[in-house]
Order: structure tokens, then sequence, then C-alpha cells
């Protein structure tokens, strides 16, 4: 089976479980210390609840490692109640001064058919009022980035930083459409990238990409390696910050059904380490490493006696676009061993059989 059928597959099998919620059960939201352009301040997250990403919804059924279309309702939610929803959402937290609001739908925020215009033009003005806060974060797939839609909501929030993240996953084609199921190329990304660079002269707007750290049926040292120049590639077309997201397993996804076979396993966190460590070497945009799921089963891992510490180590060098000090830990030797010998032969054998 080819991948976009076998994620179509597992997908559709995923969704048939799923326990309907209501849109406002799907919300959610939280603060946290964030690194903002203009240094270390303070964010907050909130999850708007649509329909969730065109992408998965569509018979090539999503990437191979995202289950975020479980998280939606997956039934078109009124303009009125997602402004409710994110009105609800902000007034629970206190709007510190240098503070970054993100907005996360499962999809495209720019994408209307998400997102009606009137939600989105709503929430811009809402935010648009609030003086502390300094940027505003969203997410979209490429095909939704153009001229007219970014011009529209940059004009809404004029004096704020209005930055769009794509994941990008890889720079690798390949990769993104034989491993992750990407349904985009590098001529797709550059181009919006190029959307963002062109209004830069008459808004405060950026673009961010998103960078996967080991997809599937991708070997340790090849998931350093990718990562590393794809980080190099992001800069060359123009981004102005990178985030990594290193894996975690999504329930309902091909990623899963690999790892419960034992042909998968997430990435080390040693190997997070080695590409912090070369990419703020050698680039000179913000570079923020996600360490959702440091030291659980389903995401990267270490050992017992290494994982938090490590993780705290990430975070705080997060912040301060440090690279973090020198660290040593017995399980490191295995670490590099799965560097040097990792063989993929039976994650291809496996992916080739009927899931």
């Amino acid at each position: 089976m080819k991948i976009k059928e076998l994620t179509h597959e597992i997908r559709e099998k995923s969704l048939r479980k799923i326990d309907k919620k209501s849109p406002r059960e799907l919300s959610a939201s939280w603060f946290g210390e964030d690194l903002l352009y203009s240094g270390k301040g303070n964010a907050i997250f909130i999850i708007l609840p649509t329909t969730g990403c065109a992408h998965a919804l569509s018979e090539s059924g999503g990437c191979t490692m995202c289950s975020y279309i479980a998280d939606s309702p997956l039934e078109k939610v009124s303009s009125d109640e997602l402004i409710d929803i994110f009105k609800n959402s902000i007034e629970r937290h206190e709007i510190k001064p240098k503070t970054v609001v993100k907005i996360f739908v499962s999809g495209s925020f720019l994408n209307e058919d998400e997102i009606p215009r009137e939600a989105r033009d709503e929430i811009l003005k809402l935010l648009n009022k609030e003086e502390n806060v300094e940027e505003v974060v969203v997410e979209s797939r490429p095909e939704y980035v153009n001229e007219e839609v970014m011009k529209a909501c940059c004009s809404l929030i004029p004096d704020k930083i209005f930055e769009v993240s794509i994941g990008l996953e890889s720079s690798s084609d390949y990769i993104k459409e034989y491993k992750i199921n990407k349904g985009f190329s590098n001529e797709d990304f550059e181009r919006a990238v190029n959307v963002v660079k062109s209004l830069k002269s008459d808004y405060k707007v950026t673009s961010k990409a998103y960078l996967f750290v080991k997809p599937i049926l991708t070997s340790e040292k090849d998931a350093i390696e990718d990562a590393v120049a794809s980080a190099e590639y992001a800069v060359e077309v123009g981004v102005d910050r990178i985030s990594f997201c290193p894996a975690t397993i999504h329930k309902g996804t091909l990623m899963e059904v690999l790892w419960r076979r034992g042909s998968y396993q997430p990435p080390w966190i040693w190997s997070i380490l080695e590409i912090i460590k070369r990419v703020r070497s050698s680039i000179k945009i913000p570079v923020i490493m996600d360490t959702s799921g440091f030291g659980t089963r389903r995401g990267p891992f270490n050992c017992k006696k290494c994982n938090k510490k490590l993780k705290n180590l990430i975070i705080e060098s997060n912040l301060d676009q440090s690279i973090p000090d020198e660290f040593d830990c017995e399980c490191k030797v295995k670490w590099e061993a799965d560097v040097e010998y990792s063989d993929l032969s039976r994650s291809n054998t496996l992916l080739s059989d009927k899931i």
C-alpha cells in the first residue's frame, strides 16, 4: 500500500473511534514563559476548536505523525461561538507586559473554511486592543498564505508582530512526500515565505518554520542530519524563526502503528542536544526546541537519570538561545551506538505489509 492510502485508512479507523466532544470541551489555553523577538517574555497559548486540518480531512489522510484532527469537532463551529470561546480563553490569563499570543486551530488559521473570516478578523481586533501583546502567532499550510489574506490580517494589528508558522518539517521533498505525507513541496514553502518577505516594508510580519525531528523510516543519524540541513535551508529561504518539533507518538497515526510493531522509536534526547549544538552554532535567527513529551514512553527519551535534567536544560536554553552545557550520563554510550549502527531494514519491511 502507498503511504497516502495507509495514512488515510488509519485515519478513518481512528476517527470512527473518537468520542465526539463539544467545541468548548475541545478548547484549551495555558500560560508560560517564551522567547519573543524583544527577548524573554510571556506567552498565552490558545487552542480553538475548528473543523480541523483540510489536508488531514482529505483523501490523503494527512501527515503520518499528526493526530490533531482528533481534537477537532469535525463540524463547522460558528463564528460567534469561536469568538466567544476565544474571549473566555484569553480572559483566564493576566496579559502581562511583553506577551505573545499563540493561536492553534489544529489546522490553518488562514484557511477560511476552517476559521471563518468573521471570526478571524474579530479575534485580531480584540488582540489589537491589548497593549501588552507584542506578537500574535498563528499556523498555516503554505497554500493559504497569500498577499490578500496577509494584508487583511496585518492591517488589523498594525503595531504588533504577526507571525505565520508553517510546518515545513524537512527540507527534503522526498521525506515530505514519502515519510510525512505533507502534501506540499519546497517550492510551495518558498512561495509562502516570499509573500511574507514582500510585506515587511509595510507591516510587522514574520514567518517561522516548524521542523520535525525523526519522521518514520529515518535512522537516528539521518534524523540529526536532516534536522540540521532543514534549518540551514529555512534560513536560506528567509524565515525569521525556527521551531523544532521532536517526534512524539500520537494515537491513530501511521507512526503509532510502526511504533507498536517495534519498528519506530522517537529520537533520543541526546540527538536533540546535538541538533541544538550544531544549529545554534551556525544560525543567527532564534531557534526553539519543543520539549513536549520528553521523558515519556511516547516521546524523546534517554534514561530516568537524565531525562528531566536535560529537558530543563533545553527549556532554559530556549529562553537565552544558548548551547546547553556539556552533560554526561551512562546512557550516552547507547545513543552513540544507535547513531552509528541504526538499521532501517525492519521498518521498511513492516511498512510494506498491509496495516
